[in-house]
């Protein structure tokens, strides 16, 4: 690991990043444990990265900003949708009290779950299965962390999954996307478009 380069990746990040603890994870999880070999001398870099599969570790200052709307708190049970390389599921296990994460390509869980448990993170559940199905037999979820486009709508199923004062951050469209927030009150559900980004779309099923 290189503190250094976490540290001024966090660094880095403050301006656009008010939260200490979001910042504070940043700095204490070495990125180029969750990057192939040929790119690990972009491991820092503020730009996305291919991890195979036609997948990609998304840009830190993205990570960053889904990570603070989500509010985490120290107490949550969290979904994060979308593995990819397991770099948004090590943050957030430093937020929260318990993350399920979810990916449909088989492979790419089981780097993933190398990698996070070469870090001693302990309260990180590995799952392969369909994302836009959720977890229901987890739910309810305190946040649910959606790391993929779900085209022109969040799925009915994670939403139903949030708990009472539960939050759901996830990239929506197709060509043009941005980020929304959603958060429950109750039986209603109460949306917020964030900025624009650009996210691979989360495909049903599950892959080998």
């Amino acid at each position: 690991m290189s503190p250094r380069e976490a540290a001024e990746l966090a660094r880095l990040l403050r301006p656009a990043i008010r939260d200490e603890r979001v910042l504070g994870a940043i700095a204490s999880i070495p990125r180029e444990r969750f990057v192939p070999a040929d790119q690990q001398d972009r491991a820092y870099a503020n730009v996305a990265l291919p991890i195979g599969s036609g997948q990609t570790i998304s840009q830190p200052l993205v990570v960053a900003r889904m990570l603070e709307a989500l509010r985490l708190e120290a107490t949550d049970r969290v979904l994060d949708v979308g593995t990819g390389s397991g770099y948004h599921a090590a943050l957030i296990s430093l937020l929260a009290a318990q993350v399920y994460t979810i990916e449909r390509h088989r492979s790419l869980s089981a780097t993933a779950e190398r990698a996070v448990r070469d870090l001693g993170i302990d309260n990180v559940t590995f799952v392969v299965g369909d994302g836009a199905d959720g977890l229901p037999g987890e739910a309810p979820f305190d946040a649910i962390n959606v790391a993929a486009a779900t085209g022109d709508s969040v799925p009915e199923a994670l939403e139903r999954q949030l708990a009472d004062g539960g939050r759901l951050v996830a990239p929506v469209g197709s060509t043009n996307q941005h980020l929304i927030l959603i958060r429950r009150r109750g039986d209603r559900l109460i949306r917020a478009q964030l900025e624009a980004v650009q996210f691979v779309p989360l495909v049903p099923g599950t892959a080998e």
